[in-house]
């Protein structure tokens, strides 16, 4: 791609309702977004509003029950943020069969059921297989209506919508190749490059985007935290016990301090996933399918190597300039490369993000996340009946550790003898999805999720 890297830090990273950021907090912005189109009518139009109806297409429509895309569209058409939802009310949302609930805009009053969310199949025909088409009628006639396409990551798109043009930026890139290049010819540091972008793209002050990503890591530790305090089954019909929490504790009587330590890493990871799967508030890291990775590694160096909130806000930079590259050239959503570019990114993220914490050089931070994701190549999603339970939670764990140990092959290896750069594994995952078959792309219609049996 020729066009320059344009997304913002906190456009990779956002608060929101688990369990998927393509499912959850995508069709909430979406009904957010038609309910704000809507308020723009005039009253007398916006008064023969009888009935809102929502179609779901694609991985939205074949998982999109399990995942709670439903109770995502309603609180957006109810006004709900992602970041500002309370999560149990969300949750409660349709617990009731026949509930009826009323949405208020400005003014009329619109009764809404969950017949009146269709969950309308592949759509094939359409723009993006996650679309969510909106109606508003009044009567036998369409007053308004909207198209909407999940994108990955939390990240929506409108049918029509106009790319925006970014402000000059004081350092444009459009892959790692080129991040590199400036940051060892202009000898800055990666995060005056990042940093200085994003202020640019956000229009904040650097003491606010400073505050911003401390923001986001006391929400990814607080998950963490959460996610070992709470035992129990989660939701769903699989029948998952959480497992956090146990491991947590065993992990303190274990003799060895190796097996020990992983043993933390693992428990940390699974907590902020298990919390993601619960439908709890969670940081989409890339994205909701993979938001324990990286929380798993911030809370090891907090925790274990003591090391400061200012350090662990550098790591942050490095990943999300990980994730800036891995989004802009290939894909961050299940849906259109298979886990490979939620996990696997987030593993390659997480490697970059110890890498430049402990120092490391920009090359020696892209061979870790290079290692990190050419080992997750053709991952890909099969969530068992359609939740973010088997194999996700797991998965994220495993891409932990993954990460550590990538961080361990580019930290104490030579960076010079590495021979895959990290724009040649983004490729090589961008060609991988685009011929993965789409059963394997968030749709439960292969792998595990035909392979399990489950009570």
């Amino acid at each position: 791609m020729n066009t320059f890297i344009a997304t913002s830090i906190f456009d990779i990273f956002k608060i929101g309702p688990g369990p998927s950021s393509s499912h959850t907090i995508g069709p909430m912005k979406a009904a957010l977004a038609f309910r704000r189109s809507l308020e723009r009518l005039s009253a007398d139009i916006l008064a023969q509003v009888d009935s809102l109806d929502v179609a779901l297409y694609g991985s939205l429509s074949a998982t999109g029950l399990g995942h709670g895309t439903h109770k995502a569209v309603l609180g957006g058409l109810l006004g709900w943020t992602p970041e500002g939802c309370d999560a149990d009310r969300l949750l409660a949302l349709f617990a009731k069969e026949g509930a009826e609930y009323e949405i208020v805009i400005g003014g009329c009053k619109i009764s809404f059921r969950a017949e009146n969310i269709r969950f309308a199949g592949a759509g094939e025909r359409l723009h993006y297989q996650n679309t969510l088409l909106f109606t508003a009628r009044g009567g036998d006639r369409d007053i308004q209506t909207g198209e909407y396409y999940s994108i990955g990551g939390g990240f929506i798109l409108e049918k029509g919508e106009r790319a925006r043009c970014p402000p000059e930026l004081p350092y444009p890139y459009s892959n790692m190749n080129d991040l590199r290049r400036l940051v060892e010819e202009r000898h800055c540091s990666l995060d005056d490059i990042i940093l200085a972008n994003e202020e640019k793209l956000a229009d904040r002050s650097r003491s606010e985007i400073q505050a911003g990503l401390d923001r986001i890591l006391s929400a990814m530790l607080e998950s963490v935290k959460n996610g070992l305090a709470v035992d129990g089954v989660l939701p769903g019909p699989i029948g998952l016990k959480r497992k956090a929490r146990a491991l947590h504790r065993h992990s303190r009587a274990v003799s060895d301090s190796h097996d020990r330590f992983l043993a933390a890493l693992n428990a940390y990871t699974l907590a902020a996933s298990e919390e993601n799967a619960a439908g709890r508030k969670v940081v989409t890291a890339p994205t909701s399918g993979s938001a324990g990775v990286l929380p798993g590694i911030a809370a090891l160096l907090r925790r274990h190597f003591k090391l400061p909130r200012k350090e662990l806000r550098k790591g942050l930079v490095a990943a999300a300039a990980i994730a800036f590259v891995a989004r802009h050239n290939a894909s961050i959503a299940g849906a259109e490369v298979g886990c490979q570019g939620e996990v696997g990114v987030a593993s390659a993220m997480a490697a970059a993000f110890m890498t430049h914490v402990h120092g490391g050089s920009i090359r020696q931070m892209e061979n870790s996340a290079e290692i990190a994701l050419e080992h997750h190549l053709g991952l890909t999603c099969d969530p068992v009946d359609g939740y973010v339970q088997i194999p996700c939670i797991e998965r994220n764990a495993l891409g932990a550790v993954s990460a550590y140990n990538a961080y361990i092959l580019a930290m104490v290896g030579d960076p010079l003898r590495q021979k895959v750069s990290f724009d040649q594994v983004v490729e090589a995952m961008r060609i991988t999805g685009k011929e993965m078959s789409k059963k394997y792309k968030e749709t439960a219609e292969g792998g595990l999720a035909v392979c399990t049996v489950h009570c």
